[in-house]
């Protein structure tokens, strides 16, 4: 009996100390003008992102968050959507974020204890669906 008191203890400890995702509480987001996309388009994108951060960011915490601007979002739409084909999509959008790790280096592939600023995230879509993630980092 005291070996299953013993490992549910320890099953508890280690699902207590497991990672969670990162914090998104006080994030700031930042509005931007586009010609390219809504309000609403922009607010989509950068919700589907903190949602993303949230979940898997462990040992991270968002600062902030904003639209890249039209210039930028173009310049990658062109490169991965007209010339290269990479996603299957007719929209592609740039966001940019910083963002605070802890001493744990989010999941270890950060440098700990560091900010990173002008962290770039892509997002695409297609006949104005939903914004689905499917890059991120300096770039």
């Amino acid at each position: 009996m005291k070996r299953i008191y013993l490992f549910l203890l320890c099953a508890v400890l280690a699902f207590s100390l497991c990672a969670c995702g990162g914090n998104v509480k006080n994030v700031r987001i930042e509005n931007v003008d586009s010609e390219l996309y809504s309000e609403e388009d922009i607010h989509a994108a950068i919700q589907v992102i903190v949602k993303e951060f949230d979940r898997s960011w462990s040992g991270c915490t968002l600062t902030d968050i904003a639209y890249a601007g039209d210039e930028k979002t173009l310049a990658e739409s062109e490169y991965y959507l007209e010339e290269h084909g990479v996603y299957d999509a007719d929209e592609l959008i740039v966001l940019t974020s910083s963002f605070d790790v802890d001493a744990t280096g989010g999941d270890g592939s950060l440098n700990p204890n560091s900010t990173y600023d002008g962290w770039s995230w892509l997002l695409v879509r297609s006949s104005g669906g939903r914004w689905k993630h499917v890059d991120h980092g300096y770039g």
